[in-house]
């Protein structure tokens, strides 16, 4: 069974039976999880095919970036109107970026953003607005309820462009399709 103590780092896929709309067929990223709650982001989802160029105009941030035409995703219904970097650890500001593991790192200030059009860029980065977030025993509630099924996150997929394809990518990782899930979950 998986431990489901400390989720960081991992991918939630959200099952048939979510019952939320807003998150079906999701795949949330998982930045931090503890007994007081968790925070993750949506990674197969646009908000409002916005690209990160526009957002980057939007926020005064002049220059251009490899990601100008990535898509801005809606990371979840929590700080909608905040933006959130998940990017590679090669950028890290030891005063506002959040290291979720060796490799990843998540920060949220406008340096972030003004480094993503410098030489001081993180190789990898997804822009989301919005985070999606749980109180303390919230997550693992909807996990015993079938809404989440708990996957190793593969960090190649975070950074993929087929946001339509992801759900379908992370479950396959583990040798499930989705004609395999159920609308209805059960306990022995």
């Amino acid at each position: 069974m998986e431990d489901i103590t400390n989720l960081t780092g991992k991918f939630l896929c959200a099952l048939p039976g979510m019952g939320d709309p807003r998150f079906e067929k999701s795949v949330i990223f998982m930045c931090a999880h503890n007994s007081d709650g968790a925070m993750g982001l949506i990674v197969n989802k646009p908000k409002d095919d916005l690209l990160v160029g526009e957002l980057l105009e939007q926020a005064g941030v002049d220059g251009t970036t490899k990601l100008a035409d990535a898509q801005v995703l809606d990371g979840g219904p929590v700080d909608i109107d905040r933006g959130f970097v998940l990017h590679t650890a090669d950028y890290y500001n030891a005063g506002t970026s959040l290291r979720i593991s060796e490799t990843l790192a998540l920060t949220s200030t406008r340096d972030v953003l003004e480094a993503l059009t410098s030489t001081e860029a993180p190789d990898l980065a997804i822009l989301a607005v919005g985070y999606s977030g749980w109180g303390g025993g919230q997550l693992e509630r909807e996990i015993a309820q079938n809404a989440w099924m708990v996957i190793d996150a593969k960090e190649s997929l975070i950074f993929e462009d087929a946001l339509n394809d992801k759900w379908t990518l992370a479950l396959s990782a583990i040798g499930i399709t989705p004609d395999m899930l159920s609308h209805f979950g059960g306990s022995a």
